[in-house]
C-alpha cells in the first residue's frame, strides 16, 4: 500500500504524488481511493486502492534508471507499420503496458514520423499523451523541470538517423 507523499506512476496518466487517501461512495460502493496529483495542468486522478496492481500503478523509476531510459532512446529501432489503424493499436498497447521503454518507442516513432510526413490529429494526441507519461515520471525521478526533460528526449530522438527506420 502506498502512503501520502509517495511518488507513483499510473500507466495512462503519468507520474505524480499521492496527495491523499479518501473513502468515497461511487455507484453505491464505498472504496478507498488514492488522490494522485499530477504535475501537468494540476490534474488530480482518483485511483481505487484495491485496483492498483491490476491497473499497473507502481513506484516511479529511480534516477539511475531514468538516465538509462533517456540514454537508450537514440538506440531504439523503429519498425513502423504503414496501416494507420494497426499502427495506432500497436502504439496504444505499448503506452498501456506501462513500460517506459515502450513509451519511448512510441514517442520516437511518432516524432520521426511527424518530422517526415506530419501526424494525423489522433497520432498527435497520442504523442502528447505518451510524452506526458514519460516526461512526468522522468521529471519526478530526476527532480527536473518538464521542459528540461523534453529537451533531453528531443535531443535523443533526433540524434539518430531517421533513415534507420523500417516500414512493414
Amino acid at each position: 500500500m502506498f502512503q501520502i507523499g509517495d511518488r507513483i506512476a499510473h500507466p495512462m496518466h503519468g507520474a505524480g504524488v499521492i496527495s491523499g487517501i479518501e473513502n468515497r461512495k461511487i455507484n453505491g460502493v464505498a472504496r478507498d481511493y488514492y488522490l494522485l496529483s499530477l504535475p501537468v495542468n494540476g490534474m488530480q486522478v482518483m485511483i481505487p486502492v484495491d485496483s492498483c496492481e491490476a491497473i499497473g500503478v507502481r513506484d516511479i523509476v529511480g534516477e539511475i534508471d531514468a538516465d538509462r531510459i533517456i540514454a537508450s532512446i537514440s538506440s531504439i529501432e523503429i519498425v513502423e507499420t504503414q496501416n494507420w489503424n494497426k499502427r495506432y493499436r500497436e502504439n496504444m498497447l505499448k503506452i498501456k503496458s506501462g513500460d517506459l521503454l515502450d513509451v519511448c518507442c512510441v514517442i520516437k516513432s511518432l516524432m520521426l514520423r511527424d518530422r517526415e510526413r506530419g501526424l494525423s490529429t489522433g497520432e498527435r494526441k497520442m504523442l502528447n499523451v505518451a510524452k506526458q507519461i514519460l516526461i512526468s515520471e522522468l521529471a519526478l525521478s530526476k527532480n527536473m523541470e518538464w521542459e528540461a526533460i523534453n529537451v533531453m528526449i528531443e535531443a535523443a530522438v533526433y540524434a539518430t538517423d531517421p533513415e534507420g527506420c523500417t516500414v512493414e
